[in-house]
Formats: C-alpha cells, structure tokens, sequence
C-alpha cells in the first residue's frame, strides 16, 4: 500500500535532474531563483535563510541531497517539471511512488493530499539499483548518490550508527551510509544504504502515526530507531 513518504519522493526529482545533466538538456551551473516573495521564508529549508536568491542548478540538488530543501526542491521542480519527473518513475518500474506536488505549509482539497508517496519495497528497490549503477546507468546512478551521501539528518533510522551528521562520506568505524529522510505531519520516513564490514544493506522505513503528543512522536521515532539498531547489527 502507498503511504505518504515526505521528502523521499525527491530522489525521484535528482534522478531526473542527474538525467538530463548527463544527457546535455539541464547544465549544472544553470541558474534557479529561490521560490516565494522576497522575505518569505517559503516552503522551509536552508536556502530561504541564504542572501542568494539564486543558485546553480547542482547547488540546489545538494541541498536537497544534504536538507531536503523544500525551496531547492521547489525550484528544481519548476525546471523539469512534476510531470517529468512522474515519466522518469514510470520508466523506472515504480507504479505505487510518485512525487505528486511541490512542497506547502499547509494543504487544501484543491491540492495533493501529499509531496510524495510510495512502498517501502518500490523505493528500497530503487535504493539497491542506485546504489548498482542501474538506474539510468552509472553516471547517473552516482551523481545522485553524491547528492544524497551529504544528508545531515542522522535522528531517525540512522542515529544509533553514531556517524557525524555532517561528515559520515568517508568510512568511520568501518560505517558508511548514503540516506535521505522525510518529514510531515504524522510521517517520518528514510532511505538509505549502510555498508559496514561484513555487508551492506539497502533499508526504507515508512513510519505513520496520529501526532497527538509528544508521545506518540516519540514512539514513533523510537520505532525508526530500533530498524537502526538492527541494520547496524546486520552489516557490522
């Protein structure tokens, strides 16, 4: 069944920008303006606190690799386009994950109920090829994956491999791990791959939940925590 996925359908967004960066129709350094009025912290982020009101394309796909930047994922939707980006799924055999909208503070009956959504099987699917070369082909596979290895946010499936949030590309205690995560109300969500000394494993967590309390997100994060503990148990 497809549930909300946060910011995870944004992978499906830097494959098709990776895409058309290695196929010579989007160049690196074209630039983006930052989405919303100036002032406006827009739909959340790093960049909207940025004297930059534009950036290269590259440096709006590493912020959402590295912050899940809902401006750079904004902008970088109106370049290719959501329709596009639906293609490139389709193309990819993903028929239960989609990328549905732009990000939004708060959303309407007019609007998609959600960013994304997807399966946990189809988008840890897409992890192992990526991780494999195989999505598009290699060039584009790895550009993608250097995005994504920059994500900071070590607090949900990831927090007990006890990686620096900020610097983990390198092996640290034999612990590697490329990953992205998502958030909205009543969703936490995370892709990833771990490579530590005796394996790898490719992982997605979908969690939902009623976010009545503090409680009830804890328990919640709690659940993403303990797949952590064991993924870690199984590659180390």
């Amino acid at each position: 069944m497809a549930l909300p996925v946060g910011q995870l359908g944004a992978v499906l967004l830097l494959v098709e920008v990776s895409a058309r960066i290695e196929d010579g129709t989007l160049r690196p350094l074209d630039e983006l303006d930052r989405p919303g009025d100036p002032g406006d912290q827009g739909p959340g982020g790093l960049w909207p606190y940025l004297r930059r009101t534009s950036l290269p394309v590259t440096d709006a796909a590493t912020l959402v690799g590295a912050f899940r930047d809902g401006a750079a994922i904004d902008a970088l939707i109106g370049r290719v386009g959501l329709a596009a980006v639906r293609a490139r799924g389709e193309s990819l055999g993903l028929t239960k994950t989609a990328l549905l909208d732009v990000t939004r503070s708060s959303r309407g009956p007019d609007d998609a109920p959600a960013l994304a959504v997807g399966t946990a099987h189809e988008l840890g699917g897409l992890m192992v090829s990526l991780a494999r070369g195989e999505v598009v082909d290699r060039a584009v596979s790895n550009r993608v994956l250097g995005w994504l290895s920059l994500g900071a946010d070590t607090s949900l499936v990831a927090a007990p491999f006890g990686l620096d949030p900020l610097g983990h590309r390198r092996l640290d205690h034999d612990l590697q791990i490329v990953h992205t995560t998502g958030g909205d109300p009543g969703v936490r969500s995370e892709l990833g791959v771990l490579r530590g000394p005796r394996r790898s494993v490719a992982y997605c967590v979908i969690v939902t939940f009623d976010d009545l309390t503090l409680a009830h997100r804890l328990r919640a994060l709690e659940a993403l925590r303990a797949v952590g503990i064991d993924a870690l148990e199984y590659v180390h």
